[in-house]
């Protein structure tokens, strides 16, 4: 059984090209691409769905995958602009259809608008890089997406926005003292949805890529001292791409193996596959 996977890419055109010559993949193209390794070989399309001529392949329906996953954006929601609304639209009939429907930052807050919440920038500002001593509430504790994680975690981020208020027929299952909503499941017309405000997905050529790209708000927020600062943090993440055992880079950053080991960073994604896709995609086949 091969298993199909819908990524919805949450940027514009810009800046998910600004991704490819940077990174070498657009960031539903690294997405489709994890989950295709993790799930030891599957397909995947990609819908722009920030696009006003976003489409899904010629005969292709939402109710053709085995799940839907919607990557983060440098949008915001409260801007309220048509390349946002495009994908509360999408995740709204994602929801009707049933199938099982995940996001990472801002998958997680269009999901939350999607279903009646809120989402705001968030009054404690940014929070980048790693997202410390995440702690799952009793409901998290005992549900499959936070399987395996301990009582408080760490994982690598980036968002300045954050849902302000969960829809109604919603769980929350993650918090920490940045943003109390770090992980949820949200439940709309039929549908179920599993989220997080941070990345799993995120490789550290990728973290290293988004210190350089914002480094004068970084700077300006205090996050950074300087450029050359800047230059140094990017380049020690990189090399953790390639030596991710490096225990010199991973003490100076304070890293830990909830982060630096591959493994334990995806996995929400690991559960999020061993949970809802692969038995929502056998009782299809069934």
């Amino acid at each position: 059984m091969t298993l199909r996977f819908l990524i919805l890419e949450g940027n514009t055109r810009d800046t998910r090209e600004a991704y490819r010559q940077a990174l070498g993949a657009t960031p539903a193209e690294s997405y489709g691409r994890l989950m295709a390794s993790l799930a030891g070989g599957a397909q995947f399309d990609i819908l722009h769905a920030a696009d006003a001529d976003g489409a899904l392949p010629k005969g292709s329906r939402f109710s053709d995958y085995d799940a839907a996953i919607l990557t983060g954006s440098a949008l915001h929601l409260w801007q309220r602009e048509p390349e946002a609304l495009r994908q509360i639209e999408a995740a709204r009939e994602i929801f009707r259809t049933g199938i099982p429907f995940f996001g990472s930052c801002w998958g997680l807050q269009v999901a939350a608008a999607a279903a009646g919440g809120d989402v705001h920038r968030n009054p404690r500002g940014r929070e980048f890089g790693i997202a410390r001593r995440i702690m799952p509430t009793t409901a998290g504790a005992a549900h499959p997406l936070l399987e395996g994680r301990g009582c408080v975690f760490d994982a690598p981020c980036t968002h300045l926005d954050e849902v302000a208020r969960l829809p109604s027929d919603s769980t929350l299952l993650a918090s920490n003292a940045v943003s109390q909503v770090q992980a949820a499941e949200i439940r709309y017309e039929g549908g179920t949805f599993w989220g997080v405000q941070y990345h799993p997905e995120f490789s550290f050529s990728t973290l290293a890529y988004l210190i350089e790209r914002r480094t004068a708000n970084l700077i300006e927020e205090g996050f950074l001292a300087n450029e050359a600062q800047a230059t140094a943090m990017a380049a020690d993440l990189r090399h953790l791409d390639k030596e991710p055992t490096s225990r010199q880079i991973a003490w100076r950053h304070g890293l830990e193996r909830d982060v630096t080991v591959m493994t334990e960073r995806v996995t929400e994604l690991r559960n999020f596959l061993d949970a809802r896709v692969k038995p929502h995609a056998i009782a299809r086949a069934a």
